[in-house]
């Protein structure tokens, strides 16, 4: 294709526009919007044309003005409502990341202290996202048929509600809970506790139910129960306080997440000047970063972020395709870890 000479001269100030990159080259306008397009039909040759001429000229397409054109904005919105636990930014990190693979940009939300996503969901869907990811928040039914409603796929992360509408991609925390119980009823532990989390949470809920099911079925049954009104450090490090003031003391504490656990064993070896495992046994969920540091050493089950991530994305893929299924929940098995906080009774 021979090039004509350039004759491009401006009689307006602001950024240069699709009509002018379209007027140098000589061809429509639809085809500079198809070569800055992924997929779009365009030969090799012009596209190399247009995004030559258009670099030459300093071009850069209007995100906004492709949106009103081809009524999708190339951006999801990410809903988090935990950002204080260290669990919800590595979901982040490696959701964005896998998500620019599939040339989409994120838009964090987050759900301050004592507000709903509901409260949050409508300011949100007016960017004109083309998806919405949910973690450590959940969404209410109706808020649901909103999102059907306005053709807005919802995916709620690390949580499901079960009959809602929305897909759902999560860890088996039931699965997860039922090998804890194996693994410290194996070991010869008798007086176990459960630190739960948020009552109003899937994964809460399904790891305490996972626990005590398999403990009926080992013939055992749980030896007290604590609950934490949030995810975090201090509340696991109060709840295990409380635990330690009676004269008899567990022999082994199942906390709801890893950061609870912590926050116990702050309170167990630093406060109650207990040992841990010698005296204690201590088993988290989910699996952080500092879980494995060697002051910590903490038991737990590994949440499979890595694959959470790509159903998530999957998910997405098919919405874009227009091919998304029917809504469901998804599980996704963890991997237990054992590490030093807890005892071999058989020994």
């Amino acid at each position: 294709m021979g090039q004509k000479p350039s004759t491009f001269e401006r009689t307006r100030t602001g950024p240069v526009t699709a009509k002018e990159v379209a007027r140098e080259i000589g061809v429509s306008q639809s085809a500079v919007s198809r070569a800055f397009t992924k997929n779009a039909s365009i030969s090799p040759v012009m596209r190399a044309r247009v995004l030559e001429v258009a670099e030459r000229l300093g071009y850069k397409p209007n995100a906004m003005a492709r949106t009103l054109i081809t009524r999708r904005s190339g951006i999801v919105g990410i809903v988090m409502g935990d950002v204080t636990n260290p669990f919800y930014p590595e979901v982040l990190e490696l959701l964005s990341k896998r998500l620019r693979q599939s040339n989409l940009q994120t838009l964090l939300f987050h759900v301050l202290p004592g507000k709903e996503v509901d409260d949050e969901l409508p300011l949100l869907l007016q960017y004109q996202v083309d998806a919405v990811v949910i973690t450590s928040a959940t969404i209410s039914s109706a808020m649901a048929r909103t999102c059907a409603a306005r053709g807005t796929p919802v995916v709620l992360f690390n949580r499901y509600v079960p009959g809602s509408s929305v897909h759902a991609v999560s860890c088996d925390n039931y699965e997860g809970g039922r090998l804890i119980a194996r693994y410290l009823v194996d070991r010869r532990h008798r007086r176990l506790v459960y630190v739960a989390g948020k009552r109003n949470t899937s994964t809460t809920l399904d790891r305490e139910r996972g626990f005590l099911d398999q403990l009926r079925e080992l013939g055992r049954s749980l030896w007290g129960r604590e609950e934490a009104a949030e995810y975090t450090h201090e509340e696991g490090r109060a709840a295990t306080l409380r635990l330690l003031k009676n004269r008899h003391r567990p022999d082994a504490i199942f906390y709801a997440n890893d950061i609870m656990a912590i926050g116990g064993l702050d309170a167990i070896q630093g406060e109650m000047k207990l040992r841990v495992p010698e005296d204690l046994s201590v088993v988290g969920f989910d699996d952080i970063q500092m879980a494995g540091w060697p002051s910590h050493s903490l038991t737990t089950v590994r949440q499979p972020i890595a694959e959470m991530v790509e159903k998530t994305a999957a998910l997405l893929d098919l919405s874009a395709a227009g091919k998304m299924p029917r809504p469901r929940a998804h599980f996704i098995a963890g991997q237990f870890v054992e590490r030093n906080s807890c005892r071999d009774r058989r020994k």
